[in-house]
């Protein structure tokens, strides 16, 4: 299998940027790729999926098993000519220290690791840091180094003599270019922003051995390739999803693909039609960011309360859940919601406080997992939960689950990947 996963010494690095150069170059090249996306990140496969063409798929370590991560790359690589990984944070930077971490992730993948490294005001020095990256584990497999952020001719040939003493390839140095970065905002990168792909692809093609990186390549164990599908064997039946360029717009592609019979709406402009619905999922997203057009539809809201106070299964998950409570508040004012749960969210400035992590619980003996990533929170005290959850060390944090009625709501993004489907199932029968 052709492909290779790109990571970085720390975040800030350029790893972001030059793996969408990268999947922008192969398929102006007409190759198919696969894009990747380690940890829990939402956000940054926006970004795969518009250059690729094809739903980037998280990796995730801390979510689902070895074998499922492995199973994933099998499943969603076969048939395409080139699978590209992107790395999260720094390349040991894990849950717990390397656990976790877009290391652990190369390790188990055994998928040759391209290190994007900022070389900003450092030539020599990075010798020794590189050296620590080359041999701090020997089972990964570190195949060359791409320097970002390079200054001059002379900088380059000083970064060359680098890798020349360490053994170790340099695929190419990217001169400091403003105008291809993206930039930032709210909580993450802005995906709503046009990229400038054809800059990009003309700088990398330029400074790269395009020809190298092409060439890379590594092998799966075949058996990972036969394992089922763990979600289709308890599909809940006929699902509506949320979905919405900005307000339910944070999806795992694993989820999606594990229902048999699934369909989509936009709670900003279409009414959903419930009558024959198995499951609604309300995925997070950005809805404090369009509470006008969430508010104007107010036939969609009812049409969720109804819903959901007769029976019907819901699962709904950070501004999924937002969009069930009473009320969103904000700087601006108040905005009513579906209803369902008896709680107002602040989305005001002067309670914005971040958190952020994995998490997991247990709600009738299934265990739940996922990633947590909010600045909003309940305006007053934080309700009661249904469940204890914990972080990823095992700590318990105060983030609530919600049981009402066949309601599983919580600010908690859940990966429906690996067993969810059985969990959601077990969990929200009607009684």
């Amino acid at each position: 299998m052709k492909g290779f996963l790109i990571a970085a010494p720390s975040s800030g690095s350029g790893k972001t940027t030059i793996a969408r150069g990268l999947m922008a170059l192969f398929v102006g090249k007409g190759l198919k790729v696969q894009p990747f996306k380690c940890g829990p990140d939402y956000i940054d496969t926006k970004f795969h999926t518009a250059v690729c063409g094809r739903p980037s798929v998280n990796l995730d370590t801390f979510m689902a098993t070895s074998s499922h991560v492995r199973h994933l790359l099998c499943r969603y690589g076969k048939n395409t000519d080139m699978c590209i990984v992107e790395g999260m944070m720094g390349l040991y930077d894990g849950y717990d220290r390397y656990h976790g971490s877009s290391a652990e992730i190369a390790q188990v993948l055994r998928i040759p690791v391209v290190l994007v490294v900022d070389a900003r005001s450092a030539a020599y020095s990075l010798a020794p840091l590189l050296s620590g990256f080359l041999n701090f584990r020997q089972d990964v497999n570190i195949c060359g180094v791409i320097f970002n952020k390079v200054g001059s001719g002379r900088h380059v040939q000083m970064l060359r003599q680098v890798c020349d003493e360490l053994g170790v390839t340099c695929f190419g140095c990217i001169p400091k270019d403003a105008s291809i970065e993206l930039g930032s905002r709210y909580l993450g990168l802005d995906f709503s922003e046009e990229a400038d792909n054809h800059r990009l692809v003309e700088l990398l093609e330029a400074h790269l051995d395009v020809d190298a990186l092409m060439g890379l390549s590594f092998e799966l164990d075949g058996q990972d390739e036969l394992l089922p599908d763990s979600s289709s064997a308890h599909d809940p039946g006929k699902v509506l999803v949320a979905r919405n360029a900005e307000s339910f717009s944070f999806l795992y592609q694993e989820t999606i693909d594990g229902f048999t019979d699934v369909s989509f709406f936009d709670p900003e402009s279409d009414v959903p039609l419930l009558d024959d619905v198995s499951l609604l999922y309300l995925p997070g997203g950005y809805p404090e960011k369009h509470l006008d057009a969430l508010v104007a539809n107010e036939t969609a809201r009812q049409a969720i309360h109804q819903y959901a106070e007769r029976g019907g299964r819901v699962v709904a998950e950070c501004g999924g859940m937002m969009y069930l409570c009473d009320k969103i508040v904000t700087d601006d004012g108040e905005y009513p919601m579906c209803g369902v749960l008896p709680y107002v969210i602040s989305a005001r400035k002067a309670d914005r406080r971040l958190s952020l992590g994995y998490r997991r619980f247990m709600l009738d003996d299934q265990e739940f997992k996922g990633h947590e990533f909010h600045y909003t929170q309940f305006l007053e005290e934080t309700p009661t939960s249904a469940a204890q959850v914990y972080n990823a060390l095992g700590n318990p944090v105060d983030t609530p689950v919600f049981r009402y009625q066949n309601v599983l709501a919580s600010y908690t993004h859940l990966y429906a990947g690996f067993a969810l489907k059985r969990n959601m199932q077990a969990s929200l029968q009607k009684e």
